[in-house]
Formats: C-alpha cells, sequence, structure tokens
C-alpha cells in the first residue's frame, strides 16, 4: 500500500481531483458574477463546502509537487476574488474555500520566490480589488430601503412578480417587478437567480397600498386583437433573417428617415408627417429626387454615387450601385453627403428598416416570431389614493388625490417579442456589482 501511494503515477491521477475542486470554485465565481445567491440551509451548506475543501486540501497537499496541483493552487484564490466581494458576508461558504487556497498556495511545490511573487500580487488584487468594489457602491450604488409587500408566480410558473415599497425623500414609491421564474440555478442548500432580469411593469409615486395582482391566461389571437385595437402603428423589430422569412427582400424595407421640411415637402407631405417614408411608396420623380433609381425587378440603386462612395466600394463609375450590395462604410458616406453645406441641416438618412407593423402579421407569423400560442397576462386593481389625516383638522374627510383604476402591466406576448429576459445571454457590466 506504501509503494501504492509512494507511486508518482498515483499522485498524477489523484491530482486530477484538484482540477475537480478548482472547476468547482471557477464555477462559484461565475456563479457570483451573473446571479444572486440566496441561502436556504447555512448550516448545512458551511458543512459541506467545508468538508469538501478538506477532502481537497489533503488531496492537493498530497499530491503537492505534481504540475496539475500547483496550477490549481495558483488559480483558487484569484478566482474566489469575485465570490468574497459579491457575497460578502456569506462566511459559511466564503471561509472554508480561502483557508483551502491560502494553505496550498503557500505549501506547494512551487519555488519559494514563485510562491512569494503569487502571494504579493494576490493580496494586491484582493486589496485593490476590495477598494474598487467598496467605492463604487459607496458613491454609484444609492442606498435606498426596500419592503417587499408581496411576492406570486404566474398560472403557468413562467413568471414571478414581487410588489415592493422604497421609502425615500420623494414619499416613496411602489414598483411592480417581474422577471422569469425558470431561469433559476438551484440544489439543496441555495437558490442562484440571474442578475438584472427583473422589468418593473408598474411604478406609482407615492407609495400605493392595497394593490391586487391577478393573473390570466390569454391567447396569443385574442392579445394582437387588443394591440391592434389599441393601436395601428405598433410596430416590431425584426432581425434580417426574420424579414426574409416574413416574406420581405432588402429592398423593399428601404427608408428614407430624419427627412428635413424641404425634403418632405419635395414629396408631397407635410413638416408635421412622421418618416420614415418607405423607397416603395415613393413615385420614380421622387427617387429621382433623393438620387435613387429603381430597376423593373425592384432594385434600387444610387444614381451618380461621388468618388468617396465609389472608394468605399472599390467601384468604377460605370458600374450600377445597388443599394443591397453597399457596405457600411459606403452607405455611410453617401448620408453624410446629403447635407446643406450652408446651413449643416441633414436632408435625409437612407438605412434599412427593421420594423413591421403588428397588424400586417398572421398568427402563424407570429408563431415563427417565437410567440407562444397562448401564456399569462397581470392585470392590477390599483384602489384610490386618498389624502393623509390632517392633525389640524381632525373632522376633515380624506381628499381623493387619484381615482381607483385597472390595468394590464404585464403581458407574455410582448415579453417575448421584445426579448425581455434573454436567459441565455451572458454580459459583464457595472450593473451586475449594484
Amino acid at each position: 500500500m506504501k509503494s501504492l501511494f509512494g507511486n508518482v503515477w498515483t499522485k498524477r491521477v489523484i491530482s486530477l481531483l484538484s482540477v475537480v475542486y478548482t472547476l468547482f470554485v471557477f464555477r462559484l465565481c461565475y456563479l457570483s458574477i451573473f446571479y444572486d445567491m440566496h441561502i436556504h440551509q447555512r448550516a448545512s451548506l458551511c458543512l459541506a463546502v467545508s468538508g469538501v475543501s478538506l477532502a481537497a486540501l489533503i488531496i492537493m497537499l498530497y499530491t503537492r509537487h505534481q504540475i496539475v496541483t500547483r496550477i490549481c493552487s495558483f488559480l483558487i484564490l484569484p478566482a474566489m476574488l469575485p465570490v468574497v466581494l459579491l457575497y460578502f458576508g456569506e462566511w459559511g461558504l466564503i471561509i472554508p474555500i480561502v483557508i483551502t487556497g491560502i494553505v496550498i498556495l503557500l505549501m506547494s511545490g512551487a519555488g519559494e520566490g514563485v510562491k512569494t511573487a503569487l502571494a504579493t500580487i494576490i493580496l494586491l488584487m484582493y486589496i485593490f480589488g476590495a477598494l474598487g468594489y467598496f467605492l463604487f457602491s459607496s458613491f454609484f450604488v444609492a442606498a435606498i430601503k426596500e419592503k417587499t409587500v408581496e411576492t406570486g408566480v404566474s398560472p403557468s410558473g413562467e413568471y414571478r412578480y414581487r410588489i415592493v415599497n422604497t421609502d425615500d425623500s420623494s414619499k416613496g414609491s411602489t414598483a411592480i417587478y417581474v422577471e422569469p421564474n425558470t431561469a433559476d440555478v438551484k440544489n439543496s442548500f441555495a437558490t442562484f437567480t440571474l442578475k438584472n432580469l427583473e422589468r418593473v411593469v408598474y411604478l406609482s409615486r407615492p407609495i400605493r397600498s392595497g394593490i391586487t395582482v391577478n393573473w390570466e391566461t390569454k391567447s396569443r389571437q385574442a392579445i394582437t386583437d387588443e394591440l391592434n385595437a389599441l393601436s395601428d402603428t405598433i410596430e416590431l423589430k425584426v432581425t434580417d433573417e426574420e424579414l426574409t422569412k416574413l416574406g420581405y427582400t432588402y429592398d423593399n424595407k428601404l427608408m428614407l428617415t430624419d427627412l428635413s421640411a424641404s425634403r418632405k415637402f419635395a414629396i408631397d407631405k407635410t413638416a408635421a408627417d412622421v418618416d420614415p417614408v418607405a423607397l416603395d411608396s415613393l413615385t420614380e420623380d421622387q427617387l429621382d429626387f433623393f438620387g435613387i433609381g429603381k430597376e423593373a425587378n425592384g432594385r434600387y440603386y444610387i444614381k451618380s454615387p461621388s468618388e468617396k462612395v465609389l472608394a468605399e466600394m472599390e467601384y468604377t463609375a460605370d458600374k450600377r450601385m445597388y443599394i443591397n450590395e453597399m457596405n457600411a462604410g459606403a452607405l455611410r458616406q453617401f448620408n453624410s453627403e446629403q447635407v446643406d453645406e450652408a446651413t449643416g441641416i441633414s436632408y435625409f438618412t437612407l438605412k434599412k428598416y427593421h420594423n413591421v407593423n403588428l397588424n400586417t402579421l398572421t398568427d402563424e407569423q407570429l408563431d415563427y416570431l417565437g410567440v407562444s400560442p397562448s401564456g399569462d397576462v397581470m392585470t392590477i386593481s390599483i384602489p384610490p389614493l386618498m389624502s393623509e389625516p390632517d392633525e389640524e383638522h381632525p373632522d376633515a374627510k380624506p381628499v381623493e388625490l387619484a381615482p381607483a383604476e385597472e390595468k394590464i402591466v404585464f403581458r407574455y406576448y410582448v415579453a417575448e417579442i421584445e426579448d425581455y429576459y434573454d436567459v441565455n445571454s451572458r454580459h459583464l457590466s457595472f450593473d451586475l456589482l449594484s
């Protein structure tokens, strides 16, 4: 048995277990950056992490002269820095891992010079990291007092909400937040929820009490009819691929935007008319006024591109410049030339428009765009806001400051179309530190 554990190959194989522990630490680092942690059983979590860390420490000390263990010993403490800062105060989780990292770093088989240098670098990382984080928290993160008065889950279980009252110097506010309920990372001891996915669906100043939340399930077609009844100009932004699938070409989504008043007058519009204006809606003479031509097959081209536009495309003057072939630099150059030199006023901007009107889409097309056949809709009932009792006139009746109302504040339909909850994307930002 002694010869077995003294064998170098045994140590090399067992040293791979230190990689498993290091990956666990990196996983925790990842969770600390992108997730908030909610611990259910602190004592059990502390015992579990301490036991795993003790076992990992024994293994790493046994294999401390192996290159794999040495590398792992250098990585544990840097990986724990975000955990220490973002989960500050959860000592039952932090202390066992940090102690393991310190011990194995100091007792690894690396040279004393290497360990001294690395220990110094890691110490400086912790000092400056902590200083920067707490300065950021002090100056850029507002200290507010929030009280969650109600929480709940939608009928499908896809969404959850919370009603929060906030006390501040302006009589406070009441907000309703909605977030996905299916993106949590759960284990026996804690639940991790994605940061910054909550959306405010209702906000009122001052604080409103007695709000009643009602959920119902509505079909896609029913919500489409409701939205079209509200307005016939609701637009959805889609990708190039989705435009093609919906039956649009590059050319029939070309628009003129930011039109000056003189350019609007030239195409029989008034200064108050709202752009954009589709090229497909213009006559041949109107297109010619903007220096644009149209072929019989519907392709648009620039009639007399400048030398700079030609240079961007590496074209000669005799080659027709189709707009759908222009690169970003050429289109940007063309738009920059549509300016009144005397006043600096831009005449117009030519661009591809990625919006489509909701009332032009069929139920099948909405299905393609990712809208589920049915889903959750939140309606809230808000009691009237009454004035506070007047101490000087105790017999005076309260005055109604705001009437009671009932409104729809959240539709799954809009959340899916606008991609409110992209649970698969991960973007580093300062918001993750708040």
